[in-house]
């Protein structure tokens, strides 16, 4: 197929990227690269500078490359910003996206997989959480992508629009080629790694009083070749018309806390990693862990890579590789 991945040079949608042409697709990434890299394209997929605020040049960028099938993961995703700029998150995660569905329909591109948050479901009160459970976001971010979600439900049963929504949480790791390079860096498997390298001299541990067995709050963690092959599956399904309108959670299971992710980092690296630990965060929930038993039972997707240390240890082999990021 020839698909259009939006956000194609961002750090999952890079990996997407690759795995779509190590499938034996045909990659277009469209990118501004406010948070994407240039060297995370990786060849022969192209990319293209086009702003999903321009409706008339993502229709015709659609049609001149012929294109069967959208991954959109071009979106703001920062959640204390969602906080301070919802008009930014609003404005780019729904009112573009929107602006891209429109030049979809128009050109008769009627495929799409979104990559989606479980930020949907605000603090839950069951875990794992399942897709039955009522979305209630707590952020801006989180209400940003279920509006657009909302959207894509009325446009698929008017439009027939073809589409499926994935959420999950922590995406982690790394393959050979591509990770994590983020500035600011605001998650904590890099930030741990900046501080084996040196470029830290220790992660700040933000709460440790939670009602968890070593009381540190508990996250969802999944390799990002892992989202990267659920988001090739749900392209795949669609494509065979199966499954459409739908959303599924992507997740281990389980989950690991801040002090497993952070003595994980010791085991792999070798460095003592020094702790400052601090008061809780607003709003942070004590635990948050995904059900994958829906996408498993009807895509027959489940995480090939679940073990922490594998997950962290594939991060410190890239970071070792580029410590101060993509070469500019």
């Amino acid at each position: 197929m020839n698909v259009l991945v939006t956000g194609g040079a961002g750090y999952i949608g890079s990996v997407i990227v690759e795995a779509l042409v190590g499938r034996g697709h045909r990659a277009i990434v469209v990118d501004n690269l406010s948070k994407g890299h240039r060297q995370a394209v990786v060849p022969p997929a192209r990319l293209l500078m086009v702003d999903l605020a321009d409706r008339a040049a993502l229709a015709e960028l659609l049609t001149a490359e012929k294109i069967d099938a959208v991954i959109h993961m071009a979106a703001d995703s920062l959640v204390g910003e969602s906080m301070q700029k919802p008009e930014k998150y609003f404005r780019n995660n729904v009112i573009n996206s929107l602006n891209l569905v429109e030049a979809m329909l128009e050109q008769g591109v009627t495929a799409l997989v979104f990559s989606s948050t479980a930020a949907v479901y605000g603090e839950p009160e069951t875990i794992p959480i399942t897709e039955d459970v009522p979305p209630a976001p707590t952020n801006v971010y989180g209400e940003s992508k279920l509006a657009f979600e909302r959207m894509l439900g009325w446009l698929g049963r008017i439009h027939r629009l073809r589409w499926i929504a994935l959420r999950y949480f922590n995406a982690a790791g790394a393959t050979e080629r591509l990770g994590e390079d983020h500035d600011p860096e605001t998650h904590l498997i890099p930030i741990v790694l900046q501080v084996a390298l040196g470029r830290r001299e220790r992660v700040q541990l933000f709460g440790t009083d939670y009602p968890t067995p070593d009381g540190t709050c508990i996250r969802d963690y999944i390799h990002v070749a892992d989202l990267a092959e659920a988001h090739l599956l749900a392209l795949e399904a669609l494509a065979r018309d199966e499954a459409g309108g739908r959303a599924y959670n992507l997740g281990n299971g389980t989950g690991y806390s801040n002090r497993q992710v952070i003595e994980a980092a010791r085991r792999v690296t070798g460095h003592p990693i020094p702790v400052e630990e601090a008061p809780r965060r607003p709003g942070d929930p004590a635990v948050l862990v995904a059900s994958s038993a829906r996408i498993q039972r009807e895509l027959g997707w489940w995480p090939r890579y679940p073990g922490i240390d594998e997950i962290v240890g594939s991060a410190w082999r890239w970071h070792r590789r580029f410590p101060d990021g993509y070469p500019e």
